[in-house]
């Protein structure tokens, strides 16, 4: 018999140690972020006790007030006419001021996946988010982000896409959005979107949430462009509108938001 045959050779392998399957890593561990509290633009923390903030705690309970009513309508869009009116830093302030509360939790969700700016403003990297979940079919709670406020989540827009239009217009999105209301139901959704008037996939996103505040840059945004995008959003659950950078009532050149108008119109 020659060596390595036989017997002795089958033992020895035999006794090989067996290579494991190894899983792949979690794309998106549980992270937790520290609000940047040193950005005068979050009001909500950086001056919780000035009259800015104050209009902030003003219109999250008349938010609170319209969207319970007769059931918990938690699914919110924050959305402007156009560019530059102050959309995305209405949604931040709006949802710190409401996880300052004993009993809201909230979970921000930035959907303007042409030009973020929520990661910005709370003071974190751009990461794992909306995009990547509709691209690459990752979970949505694999996206979400703590912070150090115990009832505020975030999800972030995720990696830069060349077809924003397609991918928020698409079926994966409408179950997105049905996930997101019905899976954190025990809580507030809300949504920064792009501006209506030059991009189509926020109207069709105005169809999908249960209600929309919309803001608008007082003294600067052209009255046809409010008046267009009130025709835009007929059929939509418009909670309200916020007028921001009041001079009338913010005499010191500071953020300001305000809550105007009805539920039913803007």
């Amino acid at each position: 018999m020659r060596n390595g045959e036989g017997p002795v050779a089958a033992a020895a392998v035999a006794e090989r140690p067996r290579v494991a399957a190894v899983s792949p890593p979690r794309l998106s561990p549980v992270r937790t972020i520290s609000i940047n509290r040193d950005n005068r633009m979050l009001a909500s923390v950086f001056d919780p006790h000035s009259a800015v903030s104050e209009q902030y705690r003003k219109l999250k309970s008349s938010l609170v007030r319209l969207t319970r009513e007769d059931k918990f309508r938690n699914l919110i869009m924050v959305t402007s006419a156009i560019a530059g009116e102050g959309k995305s830093l209405t949604a931040a302030n709006l949802a710190i001021s409401m996880a300052q509360e004993y009993d809201l939790t909230v979970l921000l969700v930035d959907a303007d996946l042409r030009r973020p700016r929520v990661h910005t403003y709370l003071g974190f990297e751009q990461t794992i988010g909306l995009s990547d979940c509709l691209q690459d079919g990752i979970d949505i709670g694999e996206a979400i982000i703590k912070t150090d406020f115990e009832k505020l989540s975030v999800i972030s827009a995720g990696r830069e896409v060349e077809k924003p239009l397609e991918l928020l217009a698409s079926k994966k999105m409408v179950d997105l959005m049905a996930e997101l209301k019905h899976r954190y139901n025990d809580r507030y959704v809300i949504i920064d979107t792009p501006p209506l008037l030059p991009f189509a996939e926020t109207r069709a996103l105005a169809h999908l949430v249960d209600g929309v505040i919309f803001v608008v840059h007082a003294e600067v945004t052209p009255v046809e462009s409010v008046m267009e995008a009130k025709e835009v959003l007929k059929g939509c659950h418009v909670l309200g509108m916020v007028l921001n950078d009041s001079t009338e009532t913010n005499r010191d050149n500071s953020h300001y938001s305000g809550y105007y108008g009805r539920k039913t119109a803007v």
